[in-house]
């Protein structure tokens, strides 16, 4: 049967999740493959346009965008879209990384135009739209990004970090001894910590569109 680019992508979704981003190479593709270099090329030009497949691939779910119900805020529905793209990421191995930088193929289209249609329905002007989807996407991946790296840490963080310096010096941080010592014994609460970023975007939205208080 002919190789065709759905092989490659799969392939390579595979091999990500066995050898991380690092050991995902088109010549490692190729050999896992069982193909020529050549061959490969045939689908994929490049390791960048590979990855923008992946990409694709592990947020497949992401890309069938319905637009909000009638009546239901613009908020809620991007917190809720946010808020599941941060999940897809952090369920896949160096997915954030693989997803950051990367254009949207053409199979996304629909959806990005969903979500700025939505936005500029809800009265932003396109240019704030689209600023806000690339702040939004900047913040999923970022917040998947550092849990990721806390998830990789040989160690888990110190219960004393929060009195290892001198609390004279730097009181602030001295006060949050018992924060540090509860993430170091249950974990930091990722999830949490990026949904309180996303509420502070969305607020600074609502400014934005001169709508501050949010709907009863």
């Amino acid at each position: 049967m002919a190789l065709t680019r759905d092989d490659v992508v799969d392939a390579a979704v595979r091999l990500l999740a066995e050898v991380g981003l690092e050991g995902l190479s088109l010549r490692r593709l190729a050999r896992e493959l069982g193909v020529s270099a050549p061959t490969l090329y045939w689908h994929v030009a490049d390791k960048r346009t590979l990855l923008d497949h992946v990409a694709e691939r592990l947020l497949v779910d992401q890309w069938h965008v319905t637009p909000p119900a009638p009546g239901e805020d613009w908020a809620d529905w991007l917190r809720e879209r946010a808020t599941r793209q941060y999940r897809a990421l952090v369920t896949h191995r160096d997915a954030a990384l693989v997803v950051a930088g990367n254009r949207p193929t053409e199979a996304a289209m629909p959806a990005v135009e969903q979500v700025l249609g939505t936005l500029v329905g809800a009265g932003f002007a396109p240019t704030q739209a689209f600023a806000a989807i690339q702040a939004v996407g900047n913040l999923v991946i970022g917040s998947a990004l550092e849990y990721q790296a806390e998830r990789e840490r040989d160690t888990a963080v110190d219960a004393s970090e929060g009195t290892a310096h001198d609390a004279a010096r730097f009181p602030q941080h001295a006060a949050l001894t018992a924060v540090l010592a509860d993430r170091s014994e249950h974990g930091a609460d990722h999830e949490a910590l990026f949904r309180h970023g996303l509420e502070l975007m969305i607020a600074g939205l609502r400014v934005q569109l001169g709508d501050a208080v949010a709907p009863a």
